[in-house]
């Protein structure tokens, strides 16, 4: 399975190295993959791809938990991106040889490890949900961190009262999720924002599309989380932002694609960007290499 864990910190280095490495160190003595450091200023914000067994990915993900709790203080804590906690949001997501049920039994047993052994009260969320307002994500971090300083919502687990530096936490179990950002070509940060709120699926936009509006890098930039692929890709939603920022009369910088994505993501790209209807992931040289070369193994 695949755990992509988010933090509140991407502005200090040293802190960012040393929650990266307690996840390295971790997988080190088991055998799981730990890659794809990605963290943004603006955002304030750090994620990175844990892969394995689910009894390796728990041990790896626990060890970064940890040392975030320790590290980052919420009360210090400033950036674009929403937030509860120093370690945000942890979701598992089921690759191969695993369900999103199997999924739902490691976040259940993370999150009663985490508020156990480090005080920190949790949230689940998406399929690992016990009730049906914590389902949302969006849901849970209404208010973000400043929010449940005043009122804390019941966590599922843990003290009913916020950790005193690291806040709360969420984790759950979900589909692939794709973090797509669009940078548009202006400062104004309202246009963003509009142009987000028409292409979510909560304004009656884009299905399976989370959408926000930013200012990052002195530039609007429309934030999306791609909750289906197979029903809204990244490409689709692309376009659907440059036609509404057209109306604007406002021009599309660039985007990007942040953390891992599936290959099959980039594969129905292809074939919808450019009709390619018949092409496949096999086509796709260094996957049969791959696959060739765990045949020999």
């Amino acid at each position: 399975m695949e755990c992509v864990p988010n933090f509140s910190e991407g502005r200090n280095l040293k802190k960012i190295k040393k929650i990266f490495q307690a996840a390295l160190r971790q997988a080190q003595g088991e055998p799981a993959r730990v890659f794809g450091l990605e963290y943004n200023k603006d955002h304030n914000r750090m994620l990175f791809t844990i892969v394995g067994a689910p009894s390796d990915v728990l041990a790896s993900v626990f060890a970064a938990i940890k040392t975030a709790t320790q590290l980052i203080d919420m009360n210090k804590h400033h950036g674009e991106h929403p937030r509860i906690g120093a370690t945000d949001v942890v979701p598992f997501v089921p690759v191969a040889g695993v369900s999103l049920d199997d999924c739902v039994l490691l976040a259940d047993k993370l999150a009663r490890k985490v508020a156990k052994e480090l005080k920190v009260p949790v949230y689940l969320y998406e399929a690992a949900a016990k009730k049906p307002e914590n389902k949302s994500l969006a849901d849970i971090r209404k208010g973000e961190y400043e929010g449940l300083k005043i009122k804390l919502r019941k966590p599922d687990y843990g003290p009913d009262k916020l950790h005193p530096t690291a806040g709360a936490i969420v984790i759950g179990a979900r589909k692939y999720l794709i973090a797509f950002n669009v940078n548009l070509n202006t400062a104004d940060v309202s246009v963003a924002k509009k142009i987000a709120a028409k292409v979510r699926e909560k304004g009656g936009g884009l299905s399976g599309v989370k959408a926000l509006g930013f200012k990052v890098g002195g530039l609007a930039q429309v934030s999306m989380n791609l909750t289906d692929f197979e029903k809204t890709n990244f490409d689709a939603a692309f376009a659907a932002v440059a036609r509404e920022a057209e109306k604007f009369g406002v021009e599309i910088k660039g985007s990007e694609i942040y953390g891992m994505i599936p290959l099959e993501a980039l594969v129905k790209a292809v074939k919808n960007s450019f009709k390619a209807m018949t092409f496949k992931s096999d086509q796709v040289l260094e996957k049969r290499i791959y696959e060739n070369q765990r045949s020999k193994d």
